[in-house]
């Protein structure tokens, strides 16, 4: 009989639950005892664990029944302190949210702009970076061309290593559309190249086509280079311009077309006008039109010629340039040399701001591209020495040093006629002060006020009025020659004929000093701050004339019984006699007439 006949069938018919539960224990009986009766033994042992079992679960329920409702209890507790520091949270919340936004939002402008910067400095750095590379790409080729001039191959060669290790280093680069532009550029030149090659023959005879066709490739060339960055190293149509028959043909046009602009512009009187005459601050050099316009002429021939490729062609049209400063030079003398009698009228004044003027450029012209330009050509051919090349890279020279000699010596000439025109006038006016009766003028004391010399007045004013006249006339480099150079003559001229030539009592020199010192002198103090240091020779004489009777006495015995020179130049010198030699001194003494009765 099976175990599960034993149980009952009212047991069987239970709910869900319960029937469940029956089947369970029937399973766990069944496996315990099985349909073995003998293992009906078993069940005791079977009770008591189950009871033992029962026991312990009773145990742990009891027990978890009393902590359970503690842990609970705690747990709510922790719940609600919880719940009231998140609400605190909740209230610090909504206005620290508050306080954010509105600090957001006033910072946003900020974060803008600085992200902004930050975007502008980023791309200032790449171009900051690039800009590294071709700085250091120019170095080494600035270092490799000075010592090609100077014939040191090695070390050029050692540069030469240096800049392929860097040229290598920049091959891989991700722009390959750059290098596909390029070769694209290149191909649509050599097609050009083809076409002025065929055109230029029928154009060489024609002077306006050929200018014009010149004017296109310059400006083509320009534009290519600027705007497209087509490598100078690529085939250029100043190749086709470089050719014999077409750049002589270039060289006699632009001649052609510089000597007609000359001869234009020569022939108006507007031309002596500096455009800049009623702006003071541009019109330092007064220069006038016709020089301004003859060096933007030689400006805008250098600017088409400058990207020639090779060296001999811009030396070439640099003989050019010198050619025309030298005829230009040779008709400003024209224009001079029919104004030589009237030197100080505002066309003679014109002309020589105008020499001046293209005199300075032409210095200031020594370190572009026309020296670069010689410098080149003198390496190639190895026409001048390891020197001489070092002192044209130091600029020690210049390619127009002949020109600028001879424009300096017409500059000197002028001048030197100026002065000259100037000083005879001066001379004219001096006659009556010339004849003046020093030796029986009343001293100082013998006069209220000391008062100018009624025959000075025309010699001051006439100095006074031609002195007024070239500063407005002449530019202010030209101007300080010019007074420095009348000055001088007027010094000699008042030492030997005036003060040498006649005998002063007291109130003869003091007059004379008085003239000297408050009415000439000071007609220099507006060109510089102390006039008397230019006027040395007049200055001593006068303090020699006016030594009070001791000191002249003392000075007389020193200068005859001094043995040696240097005693002598001691005692000159404490008097304040620096310029005049001590036989000067000596002649200077024996014209005053107020010595003491014992015939010292």
């Amino acid at each position: 009989m099976s175990i599960a006949a034993l149980v009952g069938s009212d047991q069987l018919t239970q709910d869900g639950d319960d029937d469940e539960l029956l089947l369970s224990v029937s399973a766990f009986i069944e496996k315990e005892v099985g349909s073995d009766l003998k293992s009906l033994k078993k069940l005791g042992k079977l009770i008591e664990k189950m009871t033992e079992d029962k026991i312990k679960l009773e145990e742990q329920v009891l027990t978890i029944s009393s902590e359970i409702p503690k842990r609970i209890q705690s747990a709510l507790k922790d719940a609600e302190e919880s719940k009231q520091v998140l609400n605190q949270f909740l209230e610090q919340e909504a206005p620290l949210f508050s306080s954010i936004t509105s600090h957001l939002l006033t910072a946003q402008p900020w974060m803008d702009d600085l992200g902004a910067m930050i975007t502008q400095i980023e791309e200032i750095e790449q171009h900051l970076t690039y800009l590294k590379w071709v700085s250091q790409i120019e170095e080494l080729s600035d270092n490799i061309q000075q010592y090609l001039m100077t014939n040191n191959v090695p070390e050029a060669a050692s540069i030469l290593v240096t800049m392929t290790e860097l040229d290598i280093k920049l091959q891989e680069s991700s722009c390959t559309h750059l290098l596909s532009f390029l070769e694209f550029s290149r191909g649509l030149v050599m097609l050009i190249l083809e076409k002025l090659a065929s055109d230029i023959p029928c154009l060489l005879y024609d002077d306006n086509l050929f200018c014009h066709l010149v004017d296109e490739v310059l400006l083509f060339e320009r534009e290519l280079h600027s705007v497209h960055g087509y490598p100078s190293t690529f085939a250029s149509c100043m190749h086709i311009l470089s050719e014999e028959t077409c750049f002589q043909r270039w060289l006699t046009v632009e001649r052609k077309f510089a000597l007609q602009k000359m001869d234009s512009m020569l022939s108006s009187e507007a031309v002596w006008v500096s455009q800049y005459k009623d702006i003071t601050d541009v019109d330092e050099m007064k220069v006038p039109d016709c020089a301004e316009v003859f060096m933007t002429l030689l400006l805008v021939i250098t600017d088409r010629y400058k990207n020639l490729p090779t060296a001999p062609r811009k030396l070439q049209f640099l003989e050019l340039q010198k050619d025309l400063v030298d005829d230009f030079r040779i008709r400003l003398t024209q224009v001079m040399k029919e104004e030589t009698r009237a030197p100080l009228d505002f066309r003679y004044c014109a002309i020589l701001n105008a020499v001046n003027y293209i005199s300075t450029v032409l210095a200031d012209w020594a370190d572009n591209v026309l020296q670069q330009a010689a410098l080149e050509v003198f390496a190639e051919n190895n026409a001048l020495s390891k020197l001489q090349l070092g002192q044209l890279a130091s600029m020690e020279s210049s390619v127009f040093d002949d020109m600028i000699n001879l424009l300096e010596r017409l500059k000197l000439d002028m001048l030197t006629r100026q002065v000259d025109h100037v000083f005879r006038e001066v001379k004219d006016a001096a006659k009556l002060y010339k004849k003046e009766r020093w030796l029986s003028l009343p001293s100082q004391c013998e006069q209220a006020v000391m008062s100018l010399s009624s025959s000075a007045c025309p010699l001051l004013l006439t100095l006074r009025d031609r002195l007024l006249q070239l500063e407005q006339q002449l530019c202010f480099s030209l101007f300080r020659v010019f007074w420095q150079m009348l000055v001088e003559k007027l010094d000699m001229y008042i030492y030997q004929e005036i003060i040498l030539a006649n005998h002063f009592n007291e109130g003869g020199a003091a007059q004379l000093q008085f003239d000297m010192t408050r009415n000439l002198f000071p007609l220099f103090s507006h060109y510089c701050k102390r006039p008397e240091n230019y006027f040395k020779h007049v200055k001593e004489a006068c303090i020699i004339l006016n030594l009070n009777i001791g000191s002249a006495l003392l000075l007389k015995d020193v200068l005859q019984s001094a043995s040696e020179h240097l005693s002598a130049t001691a005692a000159l010198n404490e008097v304040g006699i620096y310029k005049l030699a001590q036989q000067d001194v000596e002649i200077l003494l024996n014209l005053r007439t107020n010595w003491p009765n014992t015939g010292k």
